[in-house]
């Protein structure tokens, strides 16, 4: 029997980073995507965000692609925010997202990093945040992953 544990902080914005995520119906949201993770069969440990992109810190199953698991949260909550009269102003997410990998002991950063959101962006823009991701993990400020500032 093989086991593994793969624990990934999962970014993904709103189409064009519009704010159509408030207070009122974050918490909806986020129970609908943790019901997406359990059905995928991954583990949620943190779900938190901002008007305009979101964080998720969990564990995905082997016999998943991060790919495919985050394509399927991205489609399966992107349907239910349109048939949810709570999301007047919804979209959809943006094409792409980021993916970074962990290691246990960074649970208790990451988890801590996903609470205090509001209280981070006051200071730092998502593009500055995300830029600062993409270096710190060895992505060349050329490239086209990166936001405008």
């Amino acid at each position: 029997m093989s086991f593994t544990k793969s624990l990934y902080h999962i970014v993904f914005s709103t189409k064009n980073r519009e704010s159509t995520i408030n207070t009122e119906n974050e918490t909806q949201l986020y129970a609908y995507i943790m019901g997406i993770i359990s059905n995928l069969g991954g583990h949620l440990y943190r779900i938190g965000g901002m008007p305009d992109h979101i964080h998720i810190l969990t564990s995905i199953p082997a016999t998943k692609s991060l790919s495919d698991f985050v394509k399927t949260i991205k489609q399966s909550s992107s349907l239910w925010m349109r048939e949810n009269s709570c999301f007047p102003l919804w979209r959809g997410w943006e094409d792409g997202y980021g993916a970074f990998s962990y290691s246990q002991n960074d649970m208790p950063l990451i988890i801590n990093y996903i609470k205090k959101q509001k209280e981070h962006h006051k200071r730092t823009s998502f593009a500055e945040e995300y830029r600062a991701w993409l270096i710190e993990m060895g992505v060349s400020p050329n490239e086209p992953y990166f936001p405008k500032l």
